[in-house]
C-alpha cells in the first residue's frame, strides 16, 4: 500500500530536509564502496576501533573525509596511499585508548579523533609533491581541507578552519 504525502506549507521543509538526509547517506554509502577498493576500514582506524566495531567502523569516519580521501586517492593523486600499518600506528581515526592521545596532559582536539584526518605515505612520490598536486587540483575537492605542512607525511584532515576560506589550507601542525 503506497502511502500518499500532502505537500504544503507546514511540511515542505520537513520533507526537503528528509530529501536532503536520504541523498547524503545515498553518497556516503557510494564513497564507502568506492574507498573499499583502496583502503579497508582497518587501515583507516586505531586497532581498538577495529577490535570492537570491525567493518561498523566506517560509521566513526567523517563522510567529507571519506570523500576527499576517495577524490586524492583516485583522482588527483593516482598512486597508492597507506595509512595504518604494523610499523606506523594511530595514523589514522584516534581513540582514548590509543597511546599518543593518553600521553596527552592537556586539551587534545586532534581532527585524528572526530574522525576528520588522516596520515598517509604516498607511493612514487613525495609528501611536498603530494601537497603540491592536491593544491593544483583542489577544484576537484568537494570541500575545504586542511595539509599540514614541513612533515614527511601527508596529512590532510577536513576540520573547519575558523576564518579560513581558502580550499586547500596549509598549516603547522
Amino acid at each position: 500500500m503506497q502511502r500518499i504525502i500532502k505537500f504544503d506549507d507546514e511540511n515542505i521543509a520537513e520533507i526537503t530536509k528528509a530529501i536532503a538526509e536520504l541523498q547524503d547517506l545515498r553518497l556516503r554509502n557510494i564513497v564507502i564502496l568506492e574507498l573499499k577498493k583502496y583502503f579497508s576500514v582497518k587501515e583507516l582506524v586505531c586497532n581498538h576501533t577495529y577490535d570492537k566495531w570491525k567493518e561498523q567502523s566506517w560509521q566513526f569516519l567523517d563522510t567529507n573525509f571519506l570523500h576527499c580521501l576517495l577524490i586524492i586517492r583516485r583522482d588527483i593523486l593516482k598512486s597508492g596511499m597507506v595509512c595504518n600499518t604494523k610499523s606506523a600506528t594511530q595514523r589514522g581515526l584516534r581513540c582514548n585508548m590509543c597511546e599518543m592521545v593518553k600521553q596527552k596532559t592537556k586539551n587534545y582536539l586532534s581532527s585524528h579523533i572526530f574522525g576528520k584526518a588522516g596520515d598517509f605515505t604516498v607511493s612514487g612520490m613525495t609528501a611536498e609533491e603530494a601537497r603540491q598536486k592536491i593544491k593544483e587540483n583542489a577544484h576537484l575537492l568537494p570541500c575545504n581541507i586542511r595539509l599540514e605542512k614541513d612533515v614527511t607525511w601527508l596529512h590532510f584532515d577536513v576540520l573547519p578552519q575558523y576564518d579560513v576560506t581558502d580550499k586547500v589550507y596549509f598549516f603547522k601542525g
